[in-house]
Order: structure tokens, then C-alpha cells, then sequence
């Protein structure tokens, strides 16, 4: 999928996870609904990091393409060094080692760790560079016209103001970890929903996605998972841009009203 599909499908998931919590008994804060669905915007962007012409590239300027050059030659030769005997050749990376579900799992880890051992300082790190990817995603045509200074302005802006949201009694520095030193244990786990949804969303176009690597599929370790291929569609394609879209702005509205206990 492009872009826009797959953070409005990250924030789609997350205000899911806040509504389906809610009916449980057990609500978020709303800055932590808030603050979770916008992560998960900006990291359901980050798999694309192996391809240099993916939205991600262009967030950050020359760091950001570099970095996408760096992982997409990294991804590459993860790949050749495991492909089974029925996985193809590859002249690239793209799809394979950050499209899985360790991958997902690894980064969200590491945010996890960073935030707690960081301090404030790795927290606005860290909800910087989401909130930038998420206007990235959210809020493409805006971005597409603006000047990445303008973008991450914003984006600073929004992650000093939302830390210190968070850091008020209550509103969720401590949600879901509550013991001494695990204040924002949590931020990995959008980070962790963001990724693995980008992945499913890989799976329904043409081409899969290998998610569940390194578990083998008959002679494939990079097994391309995906639905029928007359289910699949085509990345930009009408059924993304007028069907699934529309679908994640309902989802994720229907979501929020949940997770803040309006319905």
C-alpha cells in the first residue's frame, strides 16, 4: 500500500486496540489513545525504510534517504544469506527484512528500552520522529507543499507539548507499567502494531509479504504471505484509494468514540 493508506490504517489500529481495551474495563488515558494512534501513524511508515522512493525517505532529508539506503543493502543481504532453496533472486531489499514480524518486534523492543533508560529527552526523541512520520502520512498533501523545516517544526512542537501532557498525573506516562522505572514502557507497543499492520497491508497487494520470516513455508523462508491472488489488489490501485481508506477513516473514528467512551 502507499503511504497514506498505511498510516491511516496504524492510527485506524490503534484507536481499535483503545475502543476494544474500553469495553474490557480498562480505558486508556486519552492522551495515551491520542498520543498511541499518531505513533502508530508515523511507525505503520517505517518498514518502508528498505526502499528508497517510500514516503520515509523523504521525511528527513539526506539523514533519512541515507538511512533508507543503509537498511535496504542491509535487508539485501539478510536476504541472500537465508533465502531458501524456493525463494527467488533479489537486486534489492525491499520486502523482506523489515517487513517481518521479528523486525516489528525488535524495534518496538528497542523503543521500549530507550524510552524507559533515555529519559525525557529519548521520549521526545522518539515521539519527534513519529509525529513527523505521521504528518508525513496523515497529512501528505500538506507535506507535499510545505518545507520540511515547516514539518519539523510541527512535529517538534507536537512532541514537546504531548510529553508534557503525558508527564501530568494520570495521563499515562505510567499506563499499563506502573512499576518504578518503566514510565513509557508502553511507546513500543503502537510502534510494534504500527509495523505489523504495514505488513498486512503489504500482504493484500500483488506481490505478499513475508511476514512470518524466519519460520519457513515449505522450501520458502521468505514465503510471501497474502490472500488468494484474486483478492489482491494493486499498491495506489482504486480499491486502496476508495474503498480501504475511506474504510480506516470510519474504523479509526468509530474507534476513537470507543476508546474515549462516547459509545
Amino acid at each position: 500500500m502507499m503511504g497514506p493508506a498505511h498510516s491511516l490504517s496504524g492510527a485506524a489500529a490503534w484507536l481499535g486496540v483503545g475502543s476494544a481495551v474500553a469495553a474490557a474495563g480498562h480505558p486508556m488515558p486519552w492522551p495515551v489513545l491520542i498520543v498511541g494512534a499518531l505513533i502508530c501513524a508515523g511507525a505503520a511508515l517505517a518498514p518502508d525504510l528498505d526502499h528508497k522512493s517510500a514516503t520515509i525517505s523523504r521525511a528527513f532529508g539526506p539523514i533519512s534517504r541515507g538511512l533508507c539506503e543503509i537498511i535496504d543493502k542491509l535487508s539485501h543481504s539478510v536476504y541472500k544469506a537465508t533465502r531458501g532453496h524456493g525463494d527467488p533472486r533479489r537486486n534489492g531489499g525491499h520486502r523482506t527484512l523489515t517487513h517481518t514480524w521479528l523486525w516489528a518486534v525488535l524495534i518496538g523492543t528497542g523503543a521500549s528500552v530507550l524510552a524507559m533508560t533515555g529519559g525525557r529527552w529519548a521520549v521526545l526523541g522518539i515521539l519527534f520522529v513519529h509525529l513527523v512520520l505521521a504528518v508525513e502520512g496523515l497529512l501528505w498533501r500538506m507535506a507535499r507543499t510545505s518545507s520540511d523545516v515547516l514539518v519539523w517544526l510541527l512535529g517538534a512542537t507536537s512532541a514537546w507539548i504531548l510529553a508534557g501532557v503525558l508527564n501530568e498525573p494520570g495521563n499515562g506516562a505510567d499506563w499499563l507499567f506502573t512499576g518504578a522505572g518503566q514510565e513509557y514502557m508502553w511507546l513500543g507497543l503502537p510502534i510494534v502494531l504500527g509495523a505489523l499492520v504495514h505488513d498486512i497491508g503489504d500482504a493484500l497487494t500483488v506481490s505478499g509479504c513475508p511476514i512470518l520470516w524466519p519460520i519457513p513455508i515449505g522450501r520458502k523462508r521468505w514465503y510471501p504471505v497474502g490472500p488468494p491472488k484474486a483478492m489482491r489488489f494493486r499498491a495506489g490501485s482504486w480499491v486502496e484509494l476508495k474503498v480501504l481508506m475511506p474504510a480506516f477513516v470510519v474504523l479509526g473514528g468509530v474507534g476513537g468514540l470507543g476508546g474515549l467512551g462516547v459509545i
